[in-house]
């Protein structure tokens, strides 16, 4: 018969608890929308810039999409306003030159800019998002970085808490 002792018991509980927690791991990734470029208003010849850059990334829920713009603006519409250009009643606006806009669900969002005549030359996007069980197995995520924030701090917490909690029981 094996002999587990305390401290043995502690340090299999510990790791149990570390590996069923990683799908707590999942991390948000940040993309400046248009690369280096940000979102401005795009070259007579190149009206799909914005909707070739985002089918070139894979977005997920929680991802974050920045727009870097000056004296422009950034809202999200429905899927008519955006074939007609129609600025009318955004579901999204703001014009502060840095909007961060979450992606919180699975679908397809939709972008213009609210400048006048932007959008007719091509300042529009269409962002897809995948759930995360339809993620294609390799991840092409070209311009995007960690997003910072709460979910990050609640996993140390919740790490730490899990090791305490190992020694006290």
């Amino acid at each position: 018969m094996v002999r587990l002792s305390i401290n043995s018991v502690n340090v299999m509980f510990f790791l149990l608890t570390i590996f069923s927690s990683l799908h707590y791991l999942s991390v948000s990734l940040e993309f400046q929308v248009g690369g280096t470029h940000g979102w401005v208003a795009p070259p007579a010849n190149d009206r799909k810039v914005y909707n070739d850059w985002a089918s070139e990334n894979r977005f997920q829920p929680g991802d974050i999409i920045r727009f870097k713009y000056k004296k422009d603006s950034v809202m999200e519409v429905t899927e008519e306003e955006y074939k007609n250009c129609n600025s009318t009643g955004p579901k999204f606006f703001s014009n502060t030159g840095n909007s961060a806009f979450r992606l919180d669900h699975s679908g397809t969002f939709y972008f213009i800019s609210g400048v006048f005549k932007h959008c007719e030359k091509g300042q529009k996007m269409i962002v897809k998002v995948i759930a995360h069980e339809d993620s294609p197995p390799s991840d092409h995520r070209s311009s995007a970085v960690p997003a910072s924030g709460v979910c990050k701090q609640a996993i140390v917490l919740h790490l730490v808490y899990v090791y305490v909690a190992s020694y006290l029981f």
